[in-house]
């Protein structure tokens, strides 16, 4: 069962990063056409610029939802590295109960705006605004599923792992 759940989320985060990709890849093919209409064939449109933008919001937020692993995360890695594996659970702890509650207490007004933005419409498409910003109630609402685990597994006693500065990476 462990091995078959396991299957499954890496299927599912391979997806995820699918998603992103298409994402990138339509937020690029948009930004060429805007560059071709607007300095090749000497024409202004809006709309290019519109899906950039929306394109560019859902792709961090969803990113950082369901793409970017725990150990990509950004850190005070000086302090963090220079503290052993107890120290290491007690900062994931506090750190997991802040994120919670902050998360946890913003996402009802948040959820409420959202609904609330159905009135408004962005400038060149037309998109109703709850549909632009509904991708932070599923970043939100996984962030928060995120830590909740992120903090179980450092009660239960899961150090996450030290910073290794010869794995670091560019984060590509």
């Amino acid at each position: 069962m462990k091995y078959r759940m396991a299957a499954v989320g890496g299927w599912l985060a391979r997806r995820a990063e699918n998603v992103l990709a298409l994402m990138l890849g339509a937020m690029f093919v948009v930004f060429i056409l805007q560059i071709v209409f607007r300095y090749g064939l000497n024409l202004s449109i809006g709309w290019t610029h519109e899906i950039s933008v929306l394109l560019w919001l859902w792709m961090v937020l969803f990113g950082a939802a369901f793409v970017t692993r725990e150990s990509d995360e950004i850190r005070f890695d000086i302090i963090y590295g220079a503290v052993g594996p107890r120290a290491r659970r007690v900062m994931a702890v506090i750190t997991a109960t802040a994120l919670v509650a902050l998360y946890g207490v913003s996402l009802p007004a948040m959820a409420e705006y959202v609904s609330f933005m159905k009135v408004e419409r962005t400038a060149y498409m037309k998109l109703p605004f709850n549909w632009v910003y509904a991708i932070y109630l599923a970043f939100a609402v996984a962030a928060i599923a995120r830590y909740l685990w992120l903090g179980w597994q450092a009660l239960r006693g899961s150090a996450p792992e030290a910073f290794d500065p010869t794995k670091a990476g560019s984060g590509v």
